[in-house]
Protein backbone atom coordinates (compact mmCIF):
# COMPACT_ATOMS: atom_id res chain seq x y z
CA UNK A 1 0.00 0.00 0.00
CA UNK A 2 1.58 3.48 -0.91
CA UNK A 3 1.00 6.99 0.32
CA UNK A 4 -2.40 7.34 2.17
CA UNK A 5 -3.92 10.65 2.43
CA UNK A 6 -6.46 12.12 4.99
CA UNK A 7 -9.06 14.83 3.58
CA UNK A 8 -9.89 17.07 6.92
CA UNK A 9 -12.85 19.99 6.31
CA UNK A 10 -12.42 22.43 8.90
CA UNK A 11 -14.50 25.93 9.34
CA UNK A 12 -10.93 28.04 7.83
CA UNK A 13 -10.24 25.57 5.06
CA UNK A 14 -9.74 21.97 3.72
CA UNK A 15 -6.88 20.50 4.50
CA UNK A 16 -5.16 17.44 3.01
CA UNK A 17 -2.33 15.13 5.18
CA UNK A 18 -0.06 12.77 4.33
CA UNK A 19 0.10 9.57 6.65
CA UNK A 20 3.54 7.71 6.89
CA UNK A 21 3.55 3.97 7.72
CA UNK A 22 0.18 3.20 7.42
CA UNK A 23 0.48 -0.58 7.57
CA UNK A 24 1.65 -0.48 11.35
CA UNK A 25 -0.66 1.91 12.55
CA UNK A 26 -3.12 -0.27 11.74
CA UNK A 27 -1.69 -3.27 12.94
CA UNK A 28 -0.71 -0.84 16.68
CA UNK A 29 -4.28 0.61 17.02
CA UNK A 30 -4.43 0.90 20.74
CA UNK A 31 -1.22 2.29 20.55
CA UNK A 32 -2.03 4.82 17.64
CA UNK A 33 -5.47 5.66 19.96
CA UNK A 34 -2.90 6.95 23.31
CA UNK A 35 -0.30 8.41 21.37
CA UNK A 36 -2.98 11.01 19.48
CA UNK A 37 -3.11 13.02 22.74
CA UNK A 38 0.52 13.49 22.09
CA UNK A 39 1.75 16.15 19.66
CA UNK A 40 5.15 14.96 19.33
CA UNK A 41 4.69 10.95 18.38
CA UNK A 42 1.23 11.95 16.51
CA UNK A 43 3.70 14.73 14.40
CA UNK A 44 6.06 11.88 13.39
CA UNK A 45 2.85 10.19 11.32
CA UNK A 46 1.10 13.05 10.43
CA UNK A 47 2.30 15.72 8.18
CA UNK A 48 0.24 18.44 6.46
CA UNK A 49 0.76 18.11 2.47
CA UNK A 50 -1.99 21.16 1.38
CA UNK A 51 -3.87 23.69 2.86
CA UNK A 52 -7.04 25.51 1.13
CA UNK A 53 -8.58 28.51 3.34
CA UNK A 54 -12.13 29.87 2.66
CA UNK A 55 -11.92 33.28 0.46
CA UNK A 56 -15.22 34.41 3.00
CA UNK A 57 -17.51 32.77 5.58
CA UNK A 58 -20.65 32.55 2.53
CA UNK A 59 -18.00 30.27 0.30
CA UNK A 60 -17.05 28.21 3.86
CA UNK A 61 -20.88 27.83 4.46
CA UNK A 62 -21.39 26.47 0.91
CA UNK A 63 -18.72 24.00 1.48
CA UNK A 64 -19.93 22.97 4.71
CA UNK A 65 -23.20 22.82 3.02
CA UNK A 66 -22.15 20.38 0.51
CA UNK A 67 -20.43 18.46 2.42
CA UNK A 68 -23.31 17.57 4.61
CA UNK A 69 -25.48 16.81 1.63
CA UNK A 70 -23.03 13.96 0.29
CA UNK A 71 -22.16 16.84 -2.06
CA UNK A 72 -18.30 17.54 -4.31
CA UNK A 73 -18.25 20.94 -4.04
CA UNK A 74 -16.24 23.11 -7.19
CA UNK A 75 -13.43 24.10 -4.50
CA UNK A 76 -13.04 21.09 -3.07
CA UNK A 77 -12.78 19.10 -6.59
CA UNK A 78 -10.09 21.51 -7.53
CA UNK A 79 -8.29 21.08 -3.96
CA UNK A 80 -8.09 17.74 -4.63
CA UNK A 81 -7.10 17.91 -8.43
CA UNK A 82 -4.23 19.79 -7.70
CA UNK A 83 -2.52 18.60 -4.51
CA UNK A 84 -3.83 14.48 -4.57
CA UNK A 85 -0.95 12.31 -6.40
CA UNK A 86 -2.56 10.70 -9.06
CA UNK A 87 0.13 9.22 -11.25
CA UNK A 88 1.64 5.56 -10.75
CA UNK A 89 0.37 2.27 -11.16
CA UNK A 90 -1.83 1.96 -7.69
CA UNK A 91 -5.00 4.25 -7.22
CA UNK A 92 -4.28 6.72 -4.44
CA UNK A 93 -5.41 6.28 -1.15
CA UNK A 94 -8.04 8.61 0.50
CA UNK A 95 -9.47 8.44 3.95
CA UNK A 96 -12.39 10.52 4.86
CA UNK A 97 -14.30 11.04 8.11
CA UNK A 98 -18.22 11.01 6.52
CA UNK A 99 -19.07 7.98 4.62
CA UNK A 100 -21.66 10.15 1.99
CA UNK A 101 -18.93 12.44 0.70
CA UNK A 102 -16.40 9.66 0.79
CA UNK A 103 -19.06 7.89 -1.45
CA UNK A 104 -19.16 11.13 -3.22
CA UNK A 105 -15.44 11.53 -4.23
CA UNK A 106 -15.01 7.57 -5.07
CA UNK A 107 -17.87 8.28 -7.98
CA UNK A 108 -15.76 11.52 -8.91
CA UNK A 109 -12.42 10.59 -9.17
CA UNK A 110 -12.38 7.14 -8.99
CA UNK A 111 -9.94 6.85 -5.29
CA UNK A 112 -9.60 4.05 -2.46
CA UNK A 113 -12.12 5.91 -0.14
CA UNK A 114 -11.21 4.77 3.54
CA UNK A 115 -13.50 5.64 6.32
CA UNK A 116 -13.43 3.54 9.71
CA UNK A 117 -11.05 2.01 11.77
CA UNK A 118 -7.36 4.07 11.50
CA UNK A 119 -8.52 6.94 9.62
CA UNK A 120 -11.42 7.77 12.15
CA UNK A 121 -8.85 7.68 14.95
CA UNK A 122 -6.23 10.19 12.65
CA UNK A 123 -8.80 12.33 11.92
CA UNK A 124 -9.57 12.79 16.21
CA UNK A 125 -6.02 13.73 16.47
CA UNK A 126 -5.86 16.38 13.28
CA UNK A 127 -9.00 18.00 14.87
CA UNK A 128 -7.09 17.90 18.47
CA UNK A 129 -3.70 19.72 17.34
CA UNK A 130 -5.01 21.34 13.82
CA UNK A 131 -4.10 24.90 14.81
CA UNK A 132 -0.50 23.81 15.79
CA UNK A 133 -0.25 21.54 12.37
CA UNK A 134 -1.12 24.20 10.37
CA UNK A 135 1.11 27.11 9.93
CA UNK A 136 -0.43 30.81 10.47
CA UNK A 137 -3.88 29.75 12.53
CA UNK A 138 -3.68 30.05 16.11
CA UNK A 139 -6.42 28.12 18.41
CA UNK A 140 -8.28 31.67 18.77
CA UNK A 141 -8.57 31.99 15.59
CA UNK A 142 -9.74 28.45 14.49
CA UNK A 143 -12.29 28.75 17.59
CA UNK A 144 -14.02 32.05 16.13
CA UNK A 145 -14.08 30.60 12.59
CA UNK A 146 -15.72 27.26 14.11
CA UNK A 147 -18.31 29.29 16.48
CA UNK A 148 -18.80 31.57 13.42
CA UNK A 149 -19.69 28.81 10.67
CA UNK A 150 -21.71 27.37 13.44
CA UNK A 151 -23.98 29.87 13.76
CA UNK A 152 -24.23 30.69 10.00
CA UNK A 153 -25.13 26.89 9.42
CA UNK A 154 -27.55 26.47 11.76
CA UNK A 155 -29.28 29.89 11.41
CA UNK A 156 -29.40 28.69 7.27
CA UNK A 157 -30.77 25.68 8.06
CA UNK A 158 -33.66 26.79 10.40
CA UNK A 159 -34.32 29.43 7.88
CA UNK A 160 -35.37 27.37 4.75
CA UNK A 161 -37.24 25.07 7.31
CA UNK A 162 -40.04 23.68 4.81
CA UNK A 163 -42.15 22.95 7.78
CA UNK A 164 -41.53 26.31 10.12
CA UNK A 165 -45.59 26.83 9.54
CA UNK A 166 -46.26 23.56 10.49
CA UNK A 167 -44.31 23.78 13.82
CA UNK A 168 -46.84 26.56 15.00
CA UNK A 169 -49.78 24.09 14.34
CA UNK A 170 -47.88 21.31 16.01
CA UNK A 171 -47.28 23.90 19.25
CA UNK A 172 -51.12 25.32 19.90
CA UNK A 173 -52.76 21.97 19.04
CA UNK A 174 -50.09 20.56 22.05
CA UNK A 175 -50.97 23.43 23.99
CA UNK A 176 -54.90 22.97 23.51
CA UNK A 177 -54.71 19.67 25.06
CA UNK A 178 -52.63 20.45 27.79
CA UNK A 179 -54.76 23.04 28.61
CA UNK A 180 -58.12 20.64 28.19
CA UNK A 181 -56.09 18.64 31.04
CA UNK A 182 -55.62 21.59 33.13
CA UNK A 183 -59.11 22.68 32.89
CA UNK A 184 -60.77 19.89 33.77
CA UNK A 185 -58.43 18.92 37.06
CA UNK A 186 -58.75 22.79 38.23
CA UNK A 187 -62.28 22.90 37.66
CA UNK A 188 -62.19 19.85 39.57
CA UNK A 189 -60.62 21.41 42.55
CA UNK A 190 -62.82 24.41 42.79
CA UNK A 191 -65.76 22.07 42.86
CA UNK A 192 -64.44 20.12 45.58
CA UNK A 193 -62.89 23.36 47.78
CA UNK A 194 -66.42 25.62 46.84
CA UNK A 195 -68.40 22.39 47.52
CA UNK A 196 -67.94 22.39 50.99
CA UNK A 197 -69.41 25.77 51.32
CA UNK A 198 -71.98 25.44 48.56
CA UNK A 199 -73.16 21.51 47.92
CA UNK A 200 -76.33 22.03 45.91
CA UNK A 201 -75.04 24.04 43.27
CA UNK A 202 -73.08 21.00 41.29
CA UNK A 203 -76.66 19.38 40.83
CA UNK A 204 -78.02 22.84 39.22
CA UNK A 205 -75.08 23.79 37.58
CA UNK A 206 -72.51 20.38 35.97
CA UNK A 207 -70.80 22.53 33.15
CA UNK A 208 -66.92 23.11 34.78
CA UNK A 209 -66.28 26.68 32.90
CA UNK A 210 -69.91 28.04 34.65
CA UNK A 211 -69.75 26.56 38.21
CA UNK A 212 -66.25 28.37 38.33
CA UNK A 213 -68.04 31.78 37.16
CA UNK A 214 -70.56 31.20 39.76
CA UNK A 215 -68.00 30.75 42.27
CA UNK A 216 -66.70 33.58 41.49
CA UNK A 217 -69.61 35.36 41.41
CA UNK A 218 -71.53 34.25 44.13
CA UNK A 219 -68.67 34.19 46.84
CA UNK A 220 -70.31 34.13 50.02
CA UNK A 221 -73.77 32.16 49.67
CA UNK A 222 -75.50 34.00 52.84
CA UNK A 223 -75.31 37.33 50.85
CA UNK A 224 -77.52 36.37 47.66
CA UNK A 225 -80.47 38.71 47.21
CA UNK A 226 -83.80 38.74 45.21
CA UNK A 227 -81.55 41.56 43.16
CA UNK A 228 -78.64 38.82 42.39
CA UNK A 229 -80.83 36.86 40.41
CA UNK A 230 -80.12 38.90 37.13
CA UNK A 231 -76.24 38.77 37.32
CA UNK A 232 -76.72 34.64 38.20
CA UNK A 233 -79.26 34.93 34.84
CA UNK A 234 -76.25 36.58 33.09
CA UNK A 235 -74.17 34.02 33.99
CA UNK A 236 -76.45 30.79 33.21
CA UNK A 237 -78.68 32.37 30.71
CA UNK A 238 -81.65 30.43 32.39
CA UNK A 239 -84.41 32.52 34.46
CA UNK A 240 -85.25 28.76 35.80
CA UNK A 241 -81.55 27.78 36.86
CA UNK A 242 -81.00 31.53 38.66
CA UNK A 243 -84.09 31.25 41.33
CA UNK A 244 -83.26 27.39 41.97
CA UNK A 245 -79.46 28.19 42.69
CA UNK A 246 -81.43 31.28 44.97
CA UNK A 247 -83.68 29.19 46.60
CA UNK A 248 -80.65 26.27 47.19
CA UNK A 249 -78.42 29.42 48.81
CA UNK A 250 -81.14 29.60 51.48
CA UNK A 251 -81.61 26.39 52.49
CA UNK A 252 -78.13 24.92 51.83
CA UNK A 253 -76.71 22.41 54.26
CA UNK A 254 -72.90 23.50 53.55
CA UNK A 255 -71.07 25.13 55.94
CA UNK A 256 -69.96 28.12 56.55
CA UNK A 257 -66.45 29.54 55.37
CA UNK A 258 -64.13 32.41 56.15
CA UNK A 259 -63.66 35.52 54.56
CA UNK A 260 -59.41 34.36 53.55
CA UNK A 261 -60.82 30.92 52.40
CA UNK A 262 -63.26 32.64 50.19
CA UNK A 263 -60.62 35.21 48.62
CA UNK A 264 -58.27 32.02 47.94
CA UNK A 265 -61.61 30.37 46.25
CA UNK A 266 -62.39 33.27 44.01
CA UNK A 267 -58.60 33.51 42.94
CA UNK A 268 -58.40 30.39 42.08
CA UNK A 269 -61.53 30.46 40.10
CA UNK A 270 -60.48 33.58 38.54
CA UNK A 271 -57.68 32.04 37.38
CA UNK A 272 -59.36 28.77 35.70
CA UNK A 273 -61.82 31.71 34.10
CA UNK A 274 -59.41 33.31 32.40
CA UNK A 275 -57.61 30.20 31.10
CA UNK A 276 -60.76 28.97 29.78
CA UNK A 277 -61.04 31.92 27.81
CA UNK A 278 -57.42 32.01 26.86
CA UNK A 279 -58.55 28.40 24.96
CA UNK A 280 -60.78 30.20 23.37
CA UNK A 281 -58.17 32.33 21.72
CA UNK A 282 -55.67 29.78 21.37
CA UNK A 283 -58.14 27.75 19.23
CA UNK A 284 -59.20 30.79 17.18
CA UNK A 285 -55.41 30.90 16.27
CA UNK A 286 -55.22 27.34 15.37
CA UNK A 287 -58.26 27.76 13.04
CA UNK A 288 -56.37 30.79 11.42
CA UNK A 289 -53.35 28.89 11.00
CA UNK A 290 -55.04 25.91 9.53
CA UNK A 291 -56.55 28.01 6.70
CA UNK A 292 -53.49 29.34 5.70
CA UNK A 293 -51.14 25.99 6.11
CA UNK A 294 -53.96 22.91 5.19
CA UNK A 295 -57.09 24.89 4.01
CA UNK A 296 -58.67 20.95 2.31
CA UNK A 297 -57.99 19.13 5.18
CA UNK A 298 -59.10 21.62 8.06
CA UNK A 299 -62.35 21.91 5.62
CA UNK A 300 -62.48 18.12 5.12
CA UNK A 301 -61.85 17.10 8.88
CA UNK A 302 -62.10 19.63 10.57
CA UNK A 303 -59.07 22.52 12.73
CA UNK A 304 -58.63 20.12 15.34
CA UNK A 305 -58.29 16.60 14.14
CA UNK A 306 -56.38 18.26 10.78
CA UNK A 307 -53.85 19.72 13.49
CA UNK A 308 -53.51 16.72 15.06
CA UNK A 309 -53.06 14.65 12.21
CA UNK A 310 -50.26 17.17 11.04
CA UNK A 311 -49.00 16.92 14.92
CA UNK A 312 -48.73 13.12 15.08
CA UNK A 313 -47.20 12.51 11.38
CA UNK A 314 -44.31 15.23 12.30
CA UNK A 315 -45.84 17.89 9.82
CA UNK A 316 -47.63 18.51 6.90
CA UNK A 317 -44.81 17.00 4.69
CA UNK A 318 -44.75 13.64 6.17
CA UNK A 319 -48.26 12.99 6.43
CA UNK A 320 -48.63 14.10 2.67
CA UNK A 321 -46.39 10.98 2.14
CA UNK A 322 -47.75 8.45 4.07
CA UNK A 323 -50.20 5.95 1.93
CA UNK A 324 -53.91 6.21 2.89
CA UNK A 325 -53.90 2.66 4.99
CA UNK A 326 -51.40 4.45 7.03
CA UNK A 327 -53.81 7.72 7.55
CA UNK A 328 -56.37 5.60 8.23
CA UNK A 329 -54.59 3.71 11.60
CA UNK A 330 -52.28 7.09 12.73
CA UNK A 331 -53.05 7.27 16.24
CA UNK A 332 -53.92 3.62 17.04
CA UNK A 333 -50.19 2.13 16.53
CA UNK A 334 -50.22 0.07 19.83
CA UNK A 335 -53.42 -1.07 19.18
CA UNK A 336 -51.86 -2.50 15.65
CA UNK A 337 -49.12 -3.87 16.72
CA UNK A 338 -50.98 -5.77 19.50
CA UNK A 339 -53.22 -7.17 17.45
CA UNK A 340 -50.89 -8.18 14.66
CA UNK A 341 -49.20 -10.12 18.02
CA UNK A 342 -52.03 -11.54 19.50
CA UNK A 343 -53.58 -12.26 16.22
CA UNK A 344 -56.84 -10.82 16.47
CA UNK A 345 -58.55 -7.74 14.82
CA UNK A 346 -56.60 -4.79 13.66
CA UNK A 347 -57.98 -1.26 14.46
CA UNK A 348 -60.07 0.36 11.61
CA UNK A 349 -59.76 3.92 12.63
CA UNK A 350 -57.36 5.67 14.71
CA UNK A 351 -57.04 9.83 15.07
CA UNK A 352 -59.98 10.01 12.62
CA UNK A 353 -62.27 8.34 14.88
CA UNK A 354 -62.92 12.12 15.93
CA UNK A 355 -64.52 13.45 13.08
CA UNK A 356 -68.13 13.75 12.82
CA UNK A 357 -68.33 11.35 9.53
CA UNK A 358 -67.42 8.13 11.67
CA UNK A 359 -69.62 8.72 14.45
CA UNK A 360 -72.77 9.64 11.97
CA UNK A 361 -71.96 6.18 10.40
CA UNK A 362 -73.64 2.73 11.71
CA UNK A 363 -71.76 0.40 13.02
CA UNK A 364 -71.34 -1.89 10.49
CA UNK A 365 -70.55 1.37 8.36
CA UNK A 366 -67.96 2.56 9.78
CA UNK A 367 -64.77 0.94 9.03
CA UNK A 368 -66.00 1.45 5.50
CA UNK A 369 -66.61 5.35 6.16
CA UNK A 370 -63.09 5.66 7.66
CA UNK A 371 -61.16 3.84 4.66
CA UNK A 372 -63.20 6.39 2.69
CA UNK A 373 -62.25 9.28 4.49
CA UNK A 374 -58.70 8.36 5.17
CA UNK A 375 -58.18 8.37 1.39
CA UNK A 376 -59.84 11.95 0.95
CA UNK A 377 -57.63 12.87 3.82
CA UNK A 378 -54.80 11.82 1.97
CA UNK A 379 -55.60 13.64 -1.62
CA UNK A 380 -56.18 17.29 0.69
CA UNK A 381 -52.81 16.93 2.38
CA UNK A 382 -51.05 16.54 -0.59
CA UNK A 383 -52.90 19.46 -2.42
CA UNK A 384 -51.97 21.83 0.48
CA UNK A 385 -48.62 20.59 0.45
CA UNK A 386 -47.72 21.15 -2.76
CA UNK A 387 -49.83 24.02 -4.22
CA UNK A 388 -49.00 27.28 -4.37
CA UNK A 389 -51.97 29.19 -3.48
CA UNK A 390 -53.87 26.92 -1.47
CA UNK A 391 -57.34 27.32 -1.29
CA UNK A 392 -60.49 25.24 0.47
CA UNK A 393 -62.27 24.42 -2.53
CA UNK A 394 -60.84 20.75 -2.83
CA UNK A 395 -61.56 20.58 0.87
CA UNK A 396 -64.80 21.36 0.16
CA UNK A 397 -65.75 19.21 -2.71
CA UNK A 398 -64.05 16.27 -1.11
CA UNK A 399 -66.48 16.70 2.05
CA UNK A 400 -69.28 16.81 -0.06
CA UNK A 401 -68.10 13.31 -1.20
CA UNK A 402 -68.14 11.54 2.09
CA UNK A 403 -71.30 13.13 2.93
CA UNK A 404 -72.92 11.76 -0.31
CA UNK A 405 -70.81 8.37 0.40
CA UNK A 406 -72.31 8.50 3.66
CA UNK A 407 -75.94 9.07 2.16
CA UNK A 408 -75.47 5.80 0.10
CA UNK A 409 -74.48 3.88 2.90
CA UNK A 410 -77.81 4.69 4.15
CA UNK A 411 -80.45 5.19 1.41
CA UNK A 412 -78.54 3.72 -1.57
CA UNK A 413 -78.65 6.75 -3.27
CA UNK A 414 -75.49 6.38 -6.31
CA UNK A 415 -72.94 9.64 -5.87
CA UNK A 416 -71.50 11.17 -8.60
CA UNK A 417 -67.84 9.54 -9.92
CA UNK A 418 -64.99 11.20 -8.61
CA UNK A 419 -63.67 12.22 -11.78
CA UNK A 420 -65.52 14.61 -12.45
CA UNK A 421 -66.01 16.33 -9.28
CA UNK A 422 -62.52 16.64 -9.73
CA UNK A 423 -62.47 18.38 -12.89
CA UNK A 424 -64.80 20.84 -11.34
CA UNK A 425 -62.81 21.27 -8.54
CA UNK A 426 -59.97 21.92 -10.43
CA UNK A 427 -61.96 24.82 -12.67
CA UNK A 428 -63.33 26.25 -9.35
CA UNK A 429 -59.58 26.00 -8.25
CA UNK A 430 -58.35 27.87 -11.34
CA UNK A 431 -60.71 30.50 -10.72
CA UNK A 432 -60.21 31.15 -6.87
CA UNK A 433 -56.51 31.40 -7.19
CA UNK A 434 -56.53 33.82 -10.46
CA UNK A 435 -58.65 36.08 -8.14
CA UNK A 436 -56.34 35.33 -5.20
CA UNK A 437 -53.33 37.15 -7.44
CA UNK A 438 -55.23 39.98 -8.78
CA UNK A 439 -56.20 40.46 -5.22
CA UNK A 440 -52.13 40.62 -4.54
CA UNK A 441 -51.16 42.34 -7.36
CA UNK A 442 -53.80 44.88 -6.12
CA UNK A 443 -52.16 45.26 -2.64
CA UNK A 444 -49.07 45.43 -4.05
CA UNK A 445 -49.85 48.45 -6.45
CA UNK A 446 -51.50 49.93 -3.53
CA UNK A 447 -48.52 49.49 -1.36
CA UNK A 448 -46.50 51.00 -3.89
CA UNK A 449 -48.49 54.05 -4.42
CA UNK A 450 -49.02 54.55 -0.54
CA UNK A 451 -45.01 54.40 -0.95
CA UNK A 452 -44.37 57.05 -3.14
CA UNK A 453 -46.99 59.04 -2.10
CA UNK A 454 -45.42 59.29 1.59
CA UNK A 455 -42.19 59.89 -0.35
CA UNK A 456 -43.66 63.26 -2.57
CA UNK A 457 -44.94 64.28 0.60
CA UNK A 458 -42.39 63.65 2.81
CA UNK A 459 -40.24 66.26 0.26
CA UNK A 460 -42.76 68.65 -0.43
CA UNK A 461 -43.33 68.82 3.48
CA UNK A 462 -39.71 69.40 3.59
CA UNK A 463 -39.56 72.28 0.99
CA UNK A 464 -42.93 74.38 2.54
CA UNK A 465 -40.81 74.15 6.37
CA UNK A 466 -37.70 75.51 4.66
CA UNK A 467 -39.88 78.15 3.56
CA UNK A 468 -42.16 78.61 6.29
CA UNK A 469 -39.25 78.60 8.90
CA UNK A 470 -38.20 82.50 7.78
CA UNK A 471 -40.99 84.59 8.45
CA UNK A 472 -41.61 82.45 11.75
CA UNK A 473 -38.35 83.31 13.09
CA UNK A 474 -38.74 87.17 11.60
CA UNK A 475 -42.30 88.23 12.68
CA UNK A 476 -42.30 85.97 15.82
CA UNK A 477 -46.35 85.38 15.74
CA UNK A 478 -47.64 84.76 19.45
CA UNK A 479 -44.52 85.61 21.09
CA UNK A 480 -46.07 88.97 22.00
CA UNK A 481 -46.11 92.26 20.63
CA UNK A 482 -43.53 92.24 17.05
CA UNK A 483 -40.19 94.07 17.56
CA UNK A 484 -39.43 97.06 15.70
CA UNK A 485 -36.63 97.35 13.20
CA UNK A 486 -34.40 99.63 12.75
CA UNK A 487 -34.36 101.15 8.98
CA UNK A 488 -31.56 101.72 7.03
CA UNK A 489 -31.29 103.97 3.89
CA UNK A 490 -32.32 102.75 0.67
CA UNK A 491 -34.20 99.50 2.25
CA UNK A 492 -36.96 97.52 0.63
CA UNK A 493 -40.29 98.92 1.88
CA UNK A 494 -42.85 95.84 2.74
CA UNK A 495 -44.70 94.44 -0.57
CA UNK A 496 -48.26 95.62 0.98
CA UNK A 497 -47.08 99.34 1.18
CA UNK A 498 -45.52 99.17 -2.35
CA UNK A 499 -48.79 97.46 -3.59
CA UNK A 500 -50.83 100.55 -2.37
CA UNK A 501 -48.34 103.48 -3.78
CA UNK A 502 -48.19 101.32 -6.83
CA UNK A 503 -51.79 101.42 -7.25
CA UNK A 504 -52.39 104.65 -6.58
CA UNK A 505 -50.21 106.07 -9.08
CA UNK A 506 -50.12 106.77 -12.43
CA UNK A 507 -47.82 104.77 -14.89
CA UNK A 508 -46.17 108.14 -15.17
CA UNK A 509 -45.95 108.89 -11.24
CA UNK A 510 -44.01 105.44 -10.65
CA UNK A 511 -40.88 107.07 -11.92
CA UNK A 512 -40.57 109.14 -8.25
CA UNK A 513 -37.47 108.97 -6.03
CA UNK A 514 -37.50 106.27 -3.54
CA UNK A 515 -37.78 108.80 -1.05
CA UNK A 516 -40.13 110.36 -2.30
CA UNK A 517 -42.30 107.11 -2.22
CA UNK A 518 -41.44 106.19 1.23
CA UNK A 519 -43.29 109.43 2.76
CA UNK A 520 -45.91 108.47 0.74
CA UNK A 521 -46.45 105.57 1.63
CA UNK A 522 -45.97 106.35 5.30
CA UNK A 523 -48.67 109.07 5.00
CA UNK A 524 -51.00 106.62 3.64
CA UNK A 525 -50.70 104.02 5.87
CA UNK A 526 -51.43 106.45 8.91
CA UNK A 527 -54.02 108.64 7.46
CA UNK A 528 -57.93 107.14 8.00
CA UNK A 529 -59.96 106.19 4.85
CA UNK A 530 -61.29 109.83 4.41
CA UNK A 531 -57.93 111.50 4.10
CA UNK A 532 -56.62 108.38 2.08
CA UNK A 533 -59.37 109.42 -0.57
CA UNK A 534 -58.60 112.89 -0.56
CA UNK A 535 -54.90 112.08 -1.17
CA UNK A 536 -55.72 110.15 -4.30
CA UNK A 537 -57.62 112.37 -5.48
CA UNK A 538 -54.24 115.03 -5.41
CA UNK A 539 -52.09 112.48 -6.59
CA UNK A 540 -54.46 111.94 -9.86
CA UNK A 541 -54.45 115.75 -10.14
Amino acid sequence: MGLMHVLFEHASGYALFAIKEVEEIGMLLPQVEQSVLNLLKFNSMVSLAAFFPFKSAQAALENINAVSEGLVHADLKLFLETNLPQSGKKKAALGVGDAKIGAALQEEFGFSIQTGGVVAELIRGIRLHFHMLVKGLTALAASKAQLGLGHSYSRAKVKFNVNRADNMIIQSIALLDQLDKDINTFSMRVREWYGYHFPELVRIVPDNSMYCRLAQLIGNRKELTDESVESLEEVVMDNAKAQAILDASRSSMGMDISPIDLINIERFSNRVVALGAYRLELQEYLRSKMSQVAPNLAALIGDVVGARLISHAGSLTNLAKYPASTVQILGAEKALFRALKLRGNTPKYGLIFHSTFIGRAAVKNKGRISRYLANKCTIASRIDCFSELPSSVFGDKLRQQVEDRLSFYETGNIPRKNIDVMKEAMKEAKDVASEMKRNIEKQERKRKKKKQRLSENGGANGEVNGESEVPVAEDGAGDGPPKKKKRKSGAEEPPQVTAIVEESTPAKKKKKRKSEAVEEAEEVVATPVSEKKKKKKKNAE
